[in-house]
């Protein structure tokens, strides 16, 4: 004999990051990529604070 299996929904997403911590992961990337000689992980910097920009924009 099998039991029935019950459908569950799952939870609802919450937020991980807030406005503000966009804006001040994009100022600390920003700060770092001014310092960084490393011309792929300044790339990679670059993308991702592009990334961020499109969460929220930069005042």
């Amino acid at each position: 004999m099998t039991e029935p299996t019950t459908a569950r929904e799952p939870g609802r997403a919450r937020a991980l990051f807030s406005t503000a911590d966009f804006r001040l992961l994009r100022a600390a990337l920003a700060s770092h990529a001014k310092v960084t000689d490393d011309r792929e992980e300044l790339a990679r910097i670059n993308a991702l604070h592009h990334r961020l920009g499109t969460y929220v924009s930069s005042d």
